[in-house]
């Protein structure tokens, strides 16, 4: 039950601790999304809430949902002006160059018969840009916290392969695969005008422990 993720409820909004392995969007086989979980989230409003970004489906985390129409089109506003401050943790395969720094790298998708869809760096793509910082080097693994200034779909995911050369652990397009994918939503704060803000944390998952990291 989806009700026991709940960081963050008032009139406007709602946030959940989203589990890894449940997309947010439905998933062509049909399969279970976040939309079988709806029922359970309305908190005593007839109408169901509305995700107003996502998170990949082996991403867990802080996902922000809208509980009306007119505060769906602020928050998704709030995103699309760059005002929503996100946080990420990820173990990386491997140990990038340097503690911290800035990566501008634009994005663009791009895809084949054979593999489908995935995006890649190009300059020729949308702005995107990353913050990072090392936070702890273990068995030749980084556990890194990243501040998208942006918000393109695997941004987190390329940026750390191509531009770190040190993809997430257990990612299946970028990296190598094979587990648990090692990315989290950590904390999401979104401003609001004449409110106070939206904030709210998701503690580490177990998953990460078990890596090595957060304990």
């Amino acid at each position: 039950m989806l009700a026991n993720h709940v960081l963050f409820l008032d009139g406007e909004a709602l946030v959940i601790d989203k589990p890894a392995g449940l997309p947010v969007d439905r998933p062509r086989d049909g399969s279970i999304s976040l939309e079988n979980h709806m029922d359970g989230l309305t908190f005593g409003f007839k109408r169901w809430p509305h995700p107003v970004h996502r998170l990949d489906r082996d991403t867990s985390g802080c996902l922000l949902l809208s509980r009306n129409p007119k505060a769906h089109a602020r928050l998704q506003q709030a995103f699309e002006q760059g005002l929503v401050q996100k946080r990420y943790l990820a173990v990386l395969e491997g140990v990038p160059e340097g503690e911290s720094g800035l990566i501008d790298l634009p994005l663009l998708k791009v895809s084949t018969a054979e593999t489908g869809w995935r995006m890649q760096g190009d300059p020729a793509g949308k702005a995107s840009r990353t913050g990072w910082r090392v936070l702890a080097v273990k068995d030749g693994r980084a556990f890194v916290e990243f501040t998208p200034e942006t918000g393109r779909t695997h941004q987190i995911r390329v940026h750390a392969a191509e531009a770190l050369g040190a993809p997430v652990v257990g990612d299946p397009i970028y990296g190598s695969g094979g587990g648990e994918t090692l990315l989290h939503a950590a904390a999401l704060t979104i401003p609001r005008a004449g409110k106070e803000p939206i904030i709210a944390e998701a503690p580490l998952p177990e998953r990460f422990l078990k890596a090595g990291f957060g304990g």
